[in-house]
């Protein structure tokens, strides 16, 4: 910090933005967090600066950490490492990297625990091991999430080899809190490197990041060094990050406050039964009651461009929603949504494939076409809805799954098969929606579920028109007698009991009246969950393998509204 005269008798302190290098006022940089208000770069904050500003107030209650060995080798280098332990506690006034508290934010109960970037380089060592596992064991023992701040260099060199363990302890730590469906989130700050990036800042349910911070294994002069190879610009920061399906979304400090209160609320809540009473069945089980319909006018109508998508429903036949990013290896692919939700104010998860309404909107969105990232995202947002208990609602609408050269190399058939065998045993109630066109296996890997509902003017195939026509026919111009002969149309899917029911949709289809559409397949789910969550796991497991054990065997039940 650089202090300026101005005058005789006024001193204004002004400081170095440590990010774009401009000269800031220093005390408007600490009211806003200390983000620089020119180039938006997030300054580093002590743990307890955190604490204040992420915790409601006077709520926060200090958790006591056992002591642990102060120099297990003996380390020295050009100073003992006693030396360098102490100076660090006299400049901090903490005991070692980590502050750990009970606390709430925005009312929800939470344990956090908070790196400190200025004690050793947020090292990991036997102290900072010690905290987190105790900080998981408070979260365990109160059945409350766990929040983890990090900012680390790595593990603490002068620890040696039992530094290394601390990542398999907090590791184990946070696989318990897995077992016992408590939830757990890292919050990313810059830089986090090293030991703690491989172990409890990346294993959590959900990763946030703050806008610019970087996390790796090894950070970028190591890669240089060792490999000799050039990065790409931008390389490890959050948005590189996010694009490549390591985090689950990028919250600038002014909202992270916000942000988590929104996700512990959601933990908080689940699970919550939904209450649905009406006079008029939202939805029709019998085929008597709709019309014959011509297939290949369901089919134009299942792909008219004004039809709602996955995100124009989650906001507006939901309460609310935060979507989360990423399959946690390589990629985010834009073609699935995941999103935590609230239906009728009770936590869900929904999960849907994503086409647009443009040509450009398409184009980003793969035309609705998941990649085996796309699946694999899914996939992992199911597992974090069985662990906590919380219901799932699928929203299908595709072509299918995605065909092209680099889907084969990632496995693509393997990842909808892991999605058939993970949704058949998912212990949580599984409402399937086909919004749209759904297109083979790409689409039944969002469509095992204990209901499956049909819009009006969605069709559901194990091969588009055009493909039977082409292949059967040898002619794609017969793609409306192969519409027929497959009998696409939602009519046709409940009397062939693929559908258990159909959603009516606004006169002239979804794409006439969307606001319209999305309320009809709100009171649609409502009923749905609501019938299904009062059923004991088992009997949900058992009810959704027999209805898909019975297909293809003479049927003998009868269709009612339900």
């Amino acid at each position: 910090m650089t202090t300026l005269e101005t005058g005789p008798d006024i001193q204004t302190s002004w400081m170095v933005c440590p990010s774009c290098g401009t000269m800031i006022y220093a005390k408007r940089y600490d009211r806003s967090g200390r983000v620089c208000p020119d180039c938006d770069g997030h300054g580093v904050l002590t743990a307890d600066q955190r604490i204040e500003a992420l915790v409601d107030p006077d709520s926060a209650q200090r958790i006591e950490i056992a002591a642990t060995v102060r120099d297990p080798l003996g380390f020295s280098d050009s100073r003992s490492y006693v030396e360098r332990h102490a100076e660090a506690q006299r400049r901090t006034g903490m005991t070692d990297g980590i502050s750990c508290v009970r606390a709430a934010i925005g009312g929800a109960p939470v344990v956090l625990a908070v790196m400190d970037f200025r004690f050793l380089g947020g090292s990991l060592g036997v102290a900072v091991g010690e905290a987190v596992t105790t900080a998981a064991e408070t979260a365990l023992s109160a059945r409350v999430p766990l929040v983890l701040v990090t900012a680390s260099g790595g593990a603490r060199m002068q620890e040696g080899i039992l530094a290394l363990m601390q990542m398999a302890k907090t590791s184990q730590a946070l696989r318990d809190l897995d077992d016992a469906g408590v939830l757990t989130i890292s919050v990313i700050t810059d830089p986090t490197y090293g030991g703690v990036a491989a172990s409890y800042a990346t294993s959590t349910d959900i990763i946030i990041a703050e806008p610019g911070a970087r996390l790796g294994f090894a950070g970028p002069r190591v890669i240089q060094q060792t490999i000799g190879e050039t990065l790409p610009a931008g390389f490890q920061t959050a948005e590189f990050l996010l694009e490549h399906g390591v985090v689950d979304m990028i919250c600038h400090r002014s909202a992270l406050r916000d942000r988590l209160a929104r996700l512990l609320a959601l933990a908080a809540d689940s699970p919550r039964r939904i209450d649905f009473v009406e006079s008029t069945p939202p939805v029709r089980t019998d085929p008597a009651t709709l019309p014959v319909r011509d297939a290949w006018q369901s089919v134009r109508a299942a792909r008219e461009l004004g039809r709602p998508t996955t995100l124009d429903y989650l906001a507006a036949s939901f309460d609310e929603f935060v979507e989360l990013h990423g399959d946690r290896l390589s990629t985010d692919c834009p073609a699935m949504i995941t999103a935590l939700a609230r239906l009728d104010g009770a936590p869900v998860v929904v999960i849907g494939t994503q086409k647009g309404h443009t040509a450009a909107e398409l184009s980003k969105r793969n035309f609705g076409m998941p990649t085996p990232g796309g699946y694999r995202k899914s996939a992992r947002v199911l597992r974090l809805a069985a662990k906590l208990g919380i219901p799932v609602i699928t929203l299908i609408d595709t072509a299918g799954a995605y065909p092209g050269i680099s889907a084969e190399e990632q496995g693509q058939a393997v990842a909808i098969a892991e999605s058939l065998k993970l949704l058949a045993g998912l212990p949580v109630p599984v409402v399937a929606v086909v919004t749209g066109e759904g297109g083979s296996g790409g689409a039944l890997a969002l469509g095992v579920a204990d209901q499956v509902l049909v819009l009006e003017n969605a069709v559901y195939s194990v091969i588009s028109p055009e493909g039977c026509a082409s292949i059967l026919w040898k002619d794609a111009a017969a793609a409306p007698r192969a519409a027929a002969a497959l009998r696409v149309d939602s009519t046709s899917l409940l009397e062939l009991g693929v559908a258990d029911a159909v959603v009516p949709e606004p006169d002239g289809g979804a794409h006439r009246d969307p606001v319209a559409a999305a309320a009809h397949l709100r009171r649609a789910l409502r009923h749905a969950i609501s019938g299904l969550g009062a059923l004991p796991v088992r009997q949900l497991l058992g009810q959704r393998h027999n209805r898909f054990r019975a297909f293809g065997l003479p049927r003998t039940t009868n269709h009612q509204e339900m």
